[in-house]
């Protein structure tokens, strides 16, 4: 039985996910760093309240197998771009770095389709230089999830994803081409992540797309 830890785990991907890693027989603990805390409580799970900006804080509390990471905002949630890339590069960079340095061999990161640390656009941009700083930290094995639009109830609101999600769905039950852009739910993704990693014995990095997600949910 192994140790898990979760950042992102208030999130619509990070609580699901963090739910199913509490009741499987794969894990015997589940620690989860949060800015504020998950609002529940279970006889496996530690959840400390941290500042992922001082990670001279907290880096202690990495001890374990496998690092599962969820967390990420929008720029409209966040206030401004740089808030945005604080949340998401700076504060999982950190925690992704001091688990290396501690010893954890796995890490499962959700990332985005087009992720590439080159690209001209802002999102895409920060989420490739995540993905390639993960790469480098010498873990036994990476894998990236690469999900479409992940849709769930969220505390802010999306009116954006809202709107996409309902022009998306009908359109990607009908036509194949539009398959790789299926709306998936947090909790469908969440699920998906934890039943992979319990099977997971692959070492290097590996990317999985969405259809591959899907086929990781639990029958």
């Amino acid at each position: 039985m192994k140790t898990a830890i979760v950042i992102g785990a208030t999130g619509v991907t990070g609580r699901p996910l963090t739910q199913y890693l509490l009741e499987s027989d794969h894990y015997q603990q589940v620690i989860v760093l949060s800015r504020r805390p998950l609002g529940f409580n279970h006889p496996k799970l530690a959840n400390h309240i941290v500042d992922f900006g001082q990670p001279q804080s907290w880096q202690t509390l990495l001890q374990g197998d496998d690092l599962f990471s969820a967390l990420g905002t929008t720029r409209q949630q966040a206030g401004s771009r740089e808030a945005q890339y604080r949340v998401d590069v700076t504060y999982q960079a950190n925690v992704i770095k001091a688990a290396a340095a501690q010893g954890i061999r796995r890490l499962f990161l959700v990332s985005s389709p087009g992720a590439n640390a080159k690209s001209l656009f802002f999102y895409p941009r920060i989420k490739g230089e995540l993905d390639e700083l993960a790469q480098q930290q010498g873990f036994d094995s990476v894998v990236l999830f690469k999900p479409s639009l992940i849709i769930g109830e969220r505390p802010d609101k999306r009116p954006g994803e809202k709107l996409a999600h309902t022009l998306l769905a009908p359109l990607t039950s009908k036509l194949k081409a539009l398959a790789p852009y299926r709306p998936i739910t947090g909790e469908q993704l969440g699920h998906a992540i934890g039943h992979c990693a319990e099977r997971w014995s692959q070492t290097g990095v590996h990317t999985l797309s969405l259809s591959q997600i899907f086929a990781h949910l639990p029958e």
